[in-house]
This record gives C-alpha cells, sequence and structure tokens, in this order.
C-alpha cells in the first residue's frame, strides 16, 4: 500500500513502490520478482489459496486471504495495481458490475486494472501447433456451444467498466506461452490432467484420449512444444490525484 506518493496521469509509477491486489488465480499472479512493495491475493477457494501460500512463503511481500472479488473487504484506495485472471467470464451480468465497482473502490488515484479473460473471438482463433487449444473445437464443436454460454462480450465489459467509474477503458489481445514442452509424454499427461482446461470435463475420458490423438496427428515431430493462448485484457484506471493520506 503506498502512502504520501503524488502522481499523474502521465507519470508511470515505480514498480517498486506499488500495491498489487491479485483477485483471482493467485498461484499465477503472485510471484517472486514483480518488483511491488506488496502483493495481495484474494481468492474464494481456501485451497488455492493456501497452495498459493506454499509457493510464495519465501516473499514477505506477498500475502493472501479467501475472499469474494465483488466485496473484499480490503481498505478503499489500497492497491494500484488490480489484476484479474480468468474470472470474469463466471459473473452474470449484475456480479460483473458489483465487481468492478469493488475495483475501483480498491484502486488508488492513477491506478490502474487489467482484466485478463477469453471472448468468443479468443476462443475461436485457429489452432495451430502452437495453439491446441483450436483443436478442442475442431474436433468437438458442441464445446463452442458451452463456451458461448459462458464468455464475456467485449462491448459489454467495457460498459459495465465505465459505469462502475473507471476511464480511459480499453481491450487488448494477448498471446500468452501456457507452457513449454520438452517431450511429447509432457504434454500428453498436462492434456489428461485436464489441469486449467475446464471445457475439456465436458468431455468423457475416451473422447479426450481422441482429442489428444487428434492433437498428436497436427504437431508430432517436433522436438519442443510452446503452447500458446490467445486473451483479451481490458484495462481501466481511477481519476488521478493526490492519494489519501498524503
Amino acid at each position: 500500500m503506498i502512502r504520501g506518493v503524488r502522481r499523474s496521469c502521465h507519470s508511470s509509477i515505480p514498480r517498486e513502490k506499488t500495491s498489487w491486489i491479485s483477485v483471482v488465480a493467485v498461484e499465477f499472479t503472485a510471484r517472486p520478482g514483480l518488483g511491488a512493495a506488496s502483493v495481495t491475493g484474494i481468492d474464494f477457494s481456501q485451497v488455492m489459496v493456501e497452495a498459493a501460500r506454499e509457493q510464495c512463503a519465501d516473499d514477505p511481500k506477498i500475502s493472501f486471504a479467501q475472499g469474494d472479488a465483488r466485496a473484499t473487504g480490503l481498505p478503499s484506495q489500497c492497491a494500484d495495481i488490480v489484476f484479474a485472471r480468468a474470472l470474469i467470464h463466471h459473473f452474470p451480468e449484475q456480479d460483473l458490475q458489483k465487481f468492478f465497482k469493488e475495483v475501483n473502490r480498491l484502486l488508488a488515484p492513477g491506478g490502474v486494472c487489467l482484466i485478463q479473460d477469453r471472448t468468443m473471438d479468443d476462443v475461436k482463433m485457429p489452432a495451430s501447433p502452437t495453439h491446441f487449444r483450436g483443436y478442442f473445437f475442431t474436433r468437438y464443436p458442441r464445446l463452442l456451444t458451452i463456451e458461448q454460454t459462458r464468455r464475456p462480450d467485449d462491448i459489454a465489459v467495457q460498459n459495465t467498466m465505465k459505469l462502475a467509474g473507471l476511464e480511459q477503458v480499453n481491450k487488448k489481445t494477448l498471446w500468452e506461452t501456457r507452457r513449454e514442452y520438452n517431450s511429447w509424454s509432457e504434454l500428453e499427461a498436462d492434456l489428461l490432467s485436464r489441469k486449467g482446461r475446464s471445457i475439456l470435463h465436458e468431455l468423457t475420458d475416451s473422447e479426450l484420449e481422441d482429442l489428444i490423438h487428434t492433437i498428436h496427428d497436427h504437431v508430432a515431430g517436433q522436438e519442443k512444444w510452446n503452447e500458446q493462448d490467445c486473451w483479451s485484457i481490458w484495462i481501466g484506471s481511477v481519476t488521478c490525484g493526490t492519494i489519501k493520506g498524503e
């Protein structure tokens, strides 16, 4: 948490002085080396919180708590950056409004929120030797119908952010390296685990094995595999000024 720092809309916040709030997927975001003065991870799952605490036990700048992203219970204006990853597709419209109001409340003047999730445009990106996820939908098109029911709409997200009081709202596309694999067996085991790929729980075990064979037919012959996923990043900010308590 920052105290006694004045910033303008055109100045960057020194990384070593920033306070981060991660309201989801704390195992991804609360890592050593972020350069922040503090990082607070919030997740609805106590299991995830405990796993994150264990992973980051050696870094005193990072703390975790179980909580609700729509009402974290954290102090107002306590964060310079609020980051949420793969969260908002879980929210119906009413809860999305509550979430962005909470984001606006948490951000200090000049603060920024980064909201990472997938739209249907992201989901429909063509399959390739680096974009394995695309094969899920070419092999089993019914999965697209399931995705359609839960993926956020870009315009709706931006409008909701603005209604919550966030400013300079925009969206960018990110191709994120999910993981690098040194062998096919490593990639196969990761797909079989379904970890981080909730849509695969819609397939039976035999369908999943069939999908893996399909992917193998398209990407076999490589020495290493670099898996990438397409995401949307929504960015918003709050009005700049003097931080409370200066």
